[in-house]
C-alpha cells in the first residue's frame, strides 16, 4: 500500500485521489473496487443489484455520508454469512439487506437526520421506526423478501433489548444476527466527527464482551475465524500514517 494520490484505479479508470485504496502487484484498487472484489463471484451484474446500490447512494447523498459504511458493512456480512450458507440466491439476500440496512431513514425528518447534537426523547422515538420504515420500501420488492426482514431485524439485539421488536435468539433473522457483530465492528473502526476511530482490536474486545448479550455467540465465533479477512479489509479504510493509505 502506498501513498499515491495521483494513481487511477486499475479496475475502474478513475482517479484515486484522496480516497482509499490498496496496490499489489502493480495494480490499484480504489476501496468501491475493492470491495466489489469481495462479493460472491459467481453474481452477474443485473437490475436487481443496480437498484440496490442506486437506492442505498440515495440515502448516502441525504445523510452527507462520504464513506462507502453501507457497502462495507454488506460486504463484510458477505464474510460471516459464507460460513452459514451456500446458496447465492440467499447470500445476496444477506449482502442487500446489509447494504440496505439504513434506507427506512430516508422517511426520518431532516431536523432529527441531520441534528449535530443529541437527540431527545421524541426525536429518539421517531429515529427507531427506521427499521419498520425501511422494511415497507423494500418488502414491495419481491426479489427481496429475505432482505427486507434484514432490514427490520437489523437493531434487534440477541437478548431481546433491540427494537423494534424486542425478538431475542433465533427469531431475529440470521443475516441480522450476522450484521449486528459487523455493524459494531465498522462503527468502532471508523472516524467520526466527534471522535477518532479506534483499532480492530478494540472492536474485537468490545465484540466478544457482548457475546450472548447483544450479539449471537455463533455470529460471533464466525467473526473471530475470519479475523484474518477482516482485518485485511478493515485496514483498507481505516486512517493510516502517511505511506500507507490516504
Amino acid at each position: 500500500m502506498d501513498n499515491a494520490s495521483d494513481l487511477t484505479c486499475t479496475s475502474c479508470g478513475r482517479r484515486i485521489g484522496r480516497q482509499p485504496h490498496i496496490t499489489s502487484g502493480g495494480r490499484c484498487r480504489c476501496e468501491n473496487c475493492f470491495l466489489d472484489g469481495r462479493k460472491v463471484a459467481s453474481w452477474p451484474d443485473d437490475v436487481y443489484s443496480a437498484f440496490a446500490e442506486a437506492l442505498v447512494a440515495a440515502l448516502d447523498l441525504r445523510e452527507h455520508e462520504t464513506g462507502l459504511h453501507s457497502k462495507r458493512v454488506a460486504c463484510h456480512t458477505l464474510v460471516l454469512a459464507r460460513r452459514f450458507i451456500a446458496d447465492p440466491m440467499r447470500l445476496r439476500q444477506c449482502y442487500w439487506g446489509a447494504l440496505l440496512h439504513d434506507i427506512g431513514k430516508i422517511g426520518i425528518a431532516d431536523a432529527i437526520l441531520l441534528k449535530e447534537g443529541s437527540l431527545d426523547e421524541n426525536e429518539w422515538a421517531e429515529m427507531r421506526t427506521h427499521p419498520e420504515k425501511g422494511h415497507a420500501i423494500v418488502v414491495r420488492l419481491p426479489f427481496m423478501q429475505e432482505a427486507a426482514e434484514i432490514i427490520l431485524n437489523h437493531e434487534e439485539r440477541y437478548d431481546g433489548s433491540g427494537y423494534p421488536g424486542g425478538l431475542s435468539g433465533e427469531m431475529i433473522s440470521l443475516g441480522a444476527r450476522l450484521f449486528a457483530v459487523i455493524d459494531t465492528l465498522d462503527a468502532i473502526t471508523s472516524n467520526r466527527p466527534y471522535r477518532k476511530g479506534s483499532d480492530y482490536d478494540t472492536a474485537k474486545r468490545e465484540i466478544l464482551k457482548r457475546s450472548g448479550t447483544q450479539f449471537d455467540p455463533s455470529a460471533v465465533e464466525a467473526f473471530i475465524a475470519e479475523e484474518a479477512a477482516l482485518r485485511e479489509m478493515v485496514a483498507l479504510k481505516c486512517e493510516l500514517p502517511a505511506g500507507s493509505i490516504l
